[in-house]
C-alpha cells in the first residue's frame, strides 16, 4: 500500500448539540482516490472544510505528508498560500465559484499571479491547463455564462490544478451535470490522475460515480465513519446496515420505495454495530 498523503485521526466538530464530525479517522494514500459517501447532512462537507482549513476542529489531528496541518485562519498570508498549494477543492456548481465578469484565461491567470508565477510563463501555463482539461482558445476568451455546465466544471478543475496541488477535493463535482457530461468529466479526472501523482477525495452521494473513479471508500452517517474499505468490495458486499440502505436506495428492477422507507425506519430505531474496516487490496 502507498504511504499516506493525508491522515485524519480522531477528528471532532460540534455545532451546538449537533455532532457534524464525530471521531473521524481516515487516510488517503499518495496518488490514491478515496470516496466519502453519505446523505445530505452526514458531515461530508464539514469534514472537507476542516481539511481545507476553513473550519477548526474541536479535537483530533490532520496530518499532510507527515506534517501537522493547522487551521488556516491562524496562518500568515504566505503560509496560507503554501497550504493552498497542498489541497484544492472543486465545488458542485462551478458557475457560483467563477467570477462572471472575467474570461476563463483571466480566471486562471489570476490564480497563477496570486501564487507568484513568473509573468513570462503565465500565458503558456494557462494554455497547458486548458489543454489538460480539454479546452482551447475559444473557451479561453469566453465568460462563464458563455460556456456549458460541463465546460465550466472543466474550468473549475483547471483552476484548482493551477497551483499543482497534491490533493484535490471534489464535493459533488459532477452532481449537477447531465449523465453524458458526467461521464466525460469523470474520464477527464481519471486521465489527470493517471498522468500526475495527484490524490482525490471524492465527496458524493452517488454510488455509481464513486465506483467508477475511486479505489477506497468511507461511508459517513451522522458525522461518523460507519464503514471503510476497497470501493468495489464495500459496494459489492456492504457490511453495515446504512451502507446496505444506500445501495438499496439506488433505483433498480424490483425497487420499492416502501421497502426503502421501512429499512430506514428500522435503521434509525435500534443501535447498530460499530464501524467495520477492511484493508483495501
Amino acid at each position: 500500500m502507498s504511504a499516506a498523503l493525508l491522515t485524519v485521526d480522531g477528528l471532532h466538530k460540534h455545532f451546538g448539540d449537533t455532532r457534524a464530525v464525530d471521531d473521524v479517522t481516515l487516510r488517503i494514500a499518495r496518488g490514491g482516490s478515496l470516496a466519502l459517501v453519505g446523505e445530505s447532512g452526514s458531515g461530508k462537507t464539514t469534514l472537507a472544510r476542516i481539511l481545507l482549513g476553513l473550519e477548526t476542529p474541536d479535537a483530533g489531528t490532520v496530518t499532510f505528508d507527515g506534517r501537522p496541518r493547522p487551521p488556516g485562519r491562524r496562518l500568515a498570508k504566505a503560509a496560507r498560500l503554501e497550504r493552498a498549494r497542498q489541497i484544492q477543492m472543486v465545488f458542485q456548481d462551478p458557475y457560483l465559484s467563477l467570477d462572471p465578469r472575467i474570461t476563463v484565461h483571466d480566471t486562471l491567470a489570476e490564480v497563477l499571479r496570486l501564487h507568484r508565477t513568473p509573468a513570462t510563463t503565465i500565458r503558456g501555463r494557462v494554455s497547458s491547463l486548458l489543454d489538460l482539461v480539454g479546452l482551447g482558445p475559444r473557451e479561453a476568451g469566453a465568460l462563464p455564462r458563455e460556456l456549458s455546465g460541463g465546460q465550466r466544471q472543466r474550468v473549475a478543475i483547471a483552476r484548482a490544478l493551477a497551483v499543482r496541488p497534491r490533493l484535490l477535493i471534489l464535493d459533488e463535482a459532477v452532481a449537477a451535470l447531465d449523465v453524458s457530461v458526467q461521464a466525460q468529466v469523470l474520464n477527464l479526472l481519471t486521465d489527470i490522475r493517471a498522468e500526475t501523482d495527484i490524490a482525490y477525495l471524492f465527496i458524493s452521494h452517488d454510488l455509481a460515480v464513486v465506483a467508477h473513479i475511486t479505489d477506497t471508500i468511507a461511508v459517513m452517517r451522522h458525522g461518523a465513519i460507519v464503514e471503510t474499505g476497497a470501493t468495489r468490495e464495500v459496494l459489492r458486499e456492504p457490511a453495515h446496515p446504512y451502507t446496505r440502505l444506500l445501495r438499496a436506495s439506488v433505483p433498480h428492477p424490483g425497487w420499492n420505495v416502501h421497502d426503502i422507507t421501512a429499512a430506514r425506519l428500522a435503521l434509525d430505531a435500534p443501535a447498530h454495530p460499530a464501524a467495520r474496516t477492511k484493508d483495501p487490496a
